[in-house]
């Protein structure tokens, strides 16, 4: 590799979650070129103060492999150091070719085996078992029989990927996970085509709060963790961050690292965990293999994971003695509005609304008492700026479509209550998803 110090730089894929805003804020500071990439010139980091360059990359949905194709096409500039992966898909398309973005930017991430393990959850929770972390009662949708208990069904794997599915999986949407209703079975034949595989059923958690182990891991021994605790989702059963305090638990640090050592992993990991009100025991949900939608909370409470992140890809040592702060909050002022909006238009099956006047109560008592925020902060404000003017857009659009649907509706007699649920191709919530194996 012919790369310079005095001008090297790091390609970060553009996307709605704050993550990729908060690797700018860390490391462009430090007198590290910044580049980000997306298919979308809108997204909230080409805006910002941090941000150095913008590349426009295929949209990952759309096509994986062209998408991958693009990613080593910028790896291969002499100003590019490394790239960091911010969504699953990302995190597939360096794995996939690791050995080729190995010839030009250091390759800080799992190889494709190790990555497969993780976002095939029949793997990852096979993992689960060979490391002793308990994980909820799962099988695949063709093989439980229990459909008197409370369930969810959720995709088999976090993202279509040709290595995944079948051929056409670009083409596939695998779906969202989605609560079951007590003893009405779905219709296999029907869930298998609509989400292109056998899906998973897995029995529900009845607690709304994520925990999240959060690491950063060189080649099987951990260099730095982190964890939080989810107040309050997108929505009120759950669903992406919105309100979060940084916690430490021995018992969810136990659980987190075993996993991660059985994986022997490398790279990023968010390992997400419910905690079982009938035992106390964390439950393995999930692992994210790349940053989190709430990496500015982690970074002001003093998990630099950027930086972090940068200094194992160039091979800097990293100080071991680094702590966070335990007991602090931090918000995605975004994600608060649509808990509220939640609480006060949404029902869903087997979980309790609460009141509006007491959710309103508690997202303002936090605002005051924990002024963090993902976007908002002095001296990068046009992210957040940005970010509003998408949400505002994202609204219009949605209530266009809806009124559209309205009067399609209408014209043939079908019922407007029957919508298909969300894909995975959108990062927000949808409102058949729960808490149970969300991204953050």
């Amino acid at each position: 590799m012919d790369r310079h110090d005095d001008d090297a730089g790091v390609l970060i894929p553009g996307i709605d979650a704050p993550s990729t805003v908060a690797c700018l804020r860390s490391l462009r500071p430090r007198g590290i070129r910044t580049i980000v990439g997306s298919e979308s010139s809108t997204t909230p980091a080409a805006r910002s103060t941090y941000c150095d360059e913008f590349v426009e990359l295929p949209d990952p949905t759309d096509d994986l492999s062209a998408y991958g194709d693009a990613l080593l096409e910028v790896a291969k500039r002499s100003d590019v150091r490394t790239i960091i992966p911010v969504r699953e898909e990302d995190v597939y398309a360096l794995a996939d070719r690791k050995a080729a973005f190995a010839d030009v930017v250091d390759t800080n991430w799992p190889d494709f085996e190790t990555l497969r393990r993780v976002q095939d959850r029949v793997e990852l929770f096979a993992a689960a078992d060979a490391a002793d972390v308990a994980v909820p009662e799962t099988a695949l949708l063709d093989q439980w029989t229990d459909w008197d208990q409370e369930t969810i069904v959720k995709p088999r794997y976090t993202v279509a990927a040709p290595a995944y599915l079948d051929p056409g999986a670009d083409e596939i949407e695998i779906g969202s996970t989605e609560y079951q209703q007590p003893g009405t079975p779905p219709d296999l034949q029907t869930v298998v085509e609509r989400r292109g595989h056998v899906p998973l059923v897995q029995e529900r958690i009845p607690d709304s709060r994520e925990f999240g182990f959060f690491a950063l891991y060189d080649r099987g021994d951990p260099v730095a963790t982190f964890q939080h605790c989810q107040r309050r989702g997108w929505e009120y059963c759950g669903g992406p961050s919105a309100y979060r305090e940084s916690v430490y638990d021995p018992d969810l640090e136990a659980a987190g690292r075993a996993l991660l050592d059985e994986l022997e992993w490398h790279g990023l990991a968010m390992v997400e965990f419910l905690r079982d009100p009938d035992d106390e025991e964390y439950k393995l949900m999930e692992i994210n293999p790349r940053f989190w939608s709430s990496l500015p909370f982690s970074v002001r409470a003093g998990a630099d994971f950027p930086r972090y992140y940068w200094q194992q890809a160039i091979g800097d040592p990293i100080a071991s003695d680094d702590t966070y702060e335990v007991g602090i909050g931090g918000h995605l002022l975004r994600g608060e509005l649509s808990y509220l909006h939640s609480v006060a238009t949404k029902e869903y099956p087997m979980v309790e609304r609460p009141s509006l006047a007491g959710a309103v109560r508690d997202v303002a008592t936090s605002l005051v008492s924990q002024p963090r925020f993902d976007y908002a902060v002095a001296d990068d404000p046009m992210p957040f700026v940005r970010d509003g003017i998408n949400l505002v857009e994202a609204y219009r659009e949605s209530r266009s479509s809806s009124d559209s649907a309205d009067d399609s509706s209408e014209a043939d007699d079908r019922d407007p209550t029957d919508v298909p649920p969300q894909s995975t191709r959108s990062h927000g919530a949808s409102p058949s998803q729960t808490s149970q194996g969300l991204d953050d």
